[in-house]
């Protein structure tokens, strides 16, 4: 009898010690976002939220900082947007690398988000020309390394979106937004949300390529401005597009002399 009761013991201890560990089992079977979108969801006490948020806010300083610090000194340059899978082949590469070197010589830097594709294209255009070449790299888990043509001393490396999104819009005297994804558009709908709500002045916006952007452009103007109102007339006017590189970089020099206004030296 005791032999089966020290059996009987045993079997319950390892019971309870195996839905002591199914969570943390379950939590190793979990994907990283998973992962996330639990921790997100457990409680904490203010102390680990005051520890977390305070390390927060110093890294978001930091990269303020360091952009702000950097960047006050290059002078007026010009953004240019668009995919980081953009292979050197596609004509739209080659048509950035064109449009980053007219825009030197003009008397342009250039800026770009510090990646491959149409961002290479960018810097190595400016760069092979003798002109700034500013990357503003983001750290992600695929695809985006700082491409070999940014100055060293222009090669900036974020954390935050958003931070990075401020450097742009603050240090560029025009955006030229070629084809690309979700970043892309994120950056060119940020731009004219800002202008159009009057929260920074107004400076040129460029899109390159009709065959990519119609589609976007006439479902703007026929669904958000026609049928629904959601934007006023003017609104279209925030933008323009054109299809070369010399269309590009007249656009930019075009407003700056239609408004009489010099570029922000």
């Amino acid at each position: 009898m005791d032999a089966e009761k020290t059996v009987q013991r045993s079997e319950t201890q390892n019971v309870s010690q195996i839905k002591k560990d199914l969570p943390k089992r379950d939590e190793l079977l979990l994907t990283p976002d998973e992962q996330r979108i639990k921790e997100a969801f457990q409680d904490r006490n203010w102390s680990e939220i005051k520890i977390a948020d305070s390390w927060v806010i110093f890294k978001v300083m930091a990269e303020f900082v360091e952009g702000f610090d950097k960047l006050a000194k290059i002078g007026p340059c010009v953004s240019i947007f668009g995919s980081a899978r953009t292979k050197p082949d596609n004509p739209y590469y080659q048509m950035a690398e064109d449009i980053a070197a007219k825009l030197v010589k003009h008397g342009y830097g250039v800026i770009t988000g510090g990646g491959p594709g149409i961002m290479e294209a960018g810097n190595k255009g400016a760069f092979e020309q003798g002109g700034k070449s500013v990357g503003l790299n983001i750290h992600l888990p695929f695809e985006q390394e700082s491409n070999i043509y940014i100055d060293p001393d222009k090669n900036i490396n974020f954390d935050f979106f958003f931070v990075r999104k401020v450097m742009f819009v603050k240090y560029a005297q025009g955006f030229i937004v070629l084809p690309g994804g979700f970043g892309t558009l994120d950056e060119l709908f940020e731009s004219l949300t800002l202008i159009q709500t009057k929260k920074i002045a107004r400076f040129p916006i460029v899109l390159v390529g009709t065959s990519f952007w119609k589609g976007l452009v006439g479902w703007i103007e026929e669904v958000m401005l026609e049928q629904e109102g959601n934007i006023s007339p003017g609104d279209m006017k925030l933008f323009s597009l054109v299809d070369t590189a010399e269309e590009a970089v007249q656009a930019i020099d075009d407003f700056y002399l239609k408004y009489l206004l010099k570029p922000n030296f």
